[in-house]
């Protein structure tokens, strides 16, 4: 199953002609989740081909650079008919000021919006394959992050043992004990799934951290992830500046990707500081972390692989 991302903003607070405000798309075998929404995410959706198929908007906190493109892509699905119902995520005690961002100019939605707060620790988003769970991080106003943690996928079948030591045809079989379902063969043989279903193997699992200081929490559940994708708006020159204003720099970000196990590290939030070169903080990241670590860019797209599996190169 894919599982997408795609990076459409990834400029601190501040744009620039190469890095627009924070938003992340991803494309989870065809869920359409939004993580931020700064100004213009609406064109960079058009730009780099996401398409306008979004369920959910995840918040992590109420700054400009991660809000403001809320109100116009509500009001670009009205002028395109949507109908289906959108839910946007945000942190504990905010959800009346998103209620006004979707109101802004007087408008009213004709499809369903509904704003859900999220607590650290608590389930923004649960289907029956994955979960979005809120992550505690440490801004200057009430911020929280969120993982996307898949469920457990079935072993692998032994599809060698099934046909040749215990004679099970190839076929429907096959399939029910993959599910977990035993089996009666013809000739009155019971086969449980154990016998030819290795152990369960994890599903994946995604960090997104908005802006932050480097927290315990983001650790955990960055725990072996398969990308975290992590505030790193400052190189080590400005790191008294990072911590007065609730970031990370490149090399905290680094540490912490490093502490967790985390397999791949994407550094986002780039100060507009750097626009010219912001080679620096990858390199202070990979300092730290042994892992492949990359400065995100607008357009960027990279499909996650499933632990058991290869990297896939960017796009």
């Amino acid at each position: 199953m894919s599982l997408r991302v795609t990076f459409l903003g990834t400029s601190g607070a501040v744009p620039t002609t190469q890095r627009a405000p924070s938003a992340v798309f991803v494309n989870r075998e065809g869920d359409g989740l939004l993580f931020d929404c700064g100004e213009g995410t609406q064109r960079q959706m058009m730009r780099y081909g996401t398409g306008f198929a979004v369920s959910d908007i995840f918040v992590t906190h109420l700054h400009g650079d991660h809000i403001l493109g809320i109100p116009g892509l509500i009001q670009s699905w009205d002028f395109n008919g949507r109908e289906a119902p959108l839910t946007i995520h945000c942190p504990r005690g905010t959800a009346s000021e998103i209620e006004s961002l979707v109101g802004v100019g007087d408008h009213t939605p004709t499809f369903r919006v509904a704003v859900s707060e999220t607590e650290a620790g608590g389930v923004a988003l649960d289907t029956e394959e994955y979960v979005v769970r809120g992550v505690e991080t440490d801004h200057r106003v009430p911020a929280v992050g969120y993982a996307l943690i898949e469920d457990d996928r079935p072993g692998r079948f032994d599809r060698e043992k099934a046909e040749d030591e215990l004679g099970i045809p190839p076929g429907p079989l096959y399939g029910k004990l993959h599910d977990g379902e035993s089996v009666e063969l013809d000739d009155g043989r019971v086969v449980d799934p154990e016998q030819v279903v290795g152990e369960p193997r994890p599903g994946r699992r995604l960090v997104y951290t908005g802006d932050t200081r480097p927290t315990a929490a983001v650790e955990r559940a960055a725990a072996d992830a398969d990308l975290l994708i992590h505030d790193a708006t400052f190189a080590d020159d400005h790191a008294d500046r990072a911590r007065d204003t609730g970031h990370a720099t490149g090399s905290e970000a680094g540490e912490l990707a490093a502490s967790a196990d985390a397999k791949r590290l994407a550094l986002t939030h780039i100060s507009s500081r750097y626009g010219a070169d912001p080679s620096p903080i990858r390199r202070e990241a990979a300092e730290g972390f042994d892992g492949e670590v990359f400065i995100a860019s607008d357009g960027q797209e990279i499909e996650v692989p499933y632990p058991d599996q290869e990297t896939v190169t960017d796009a």
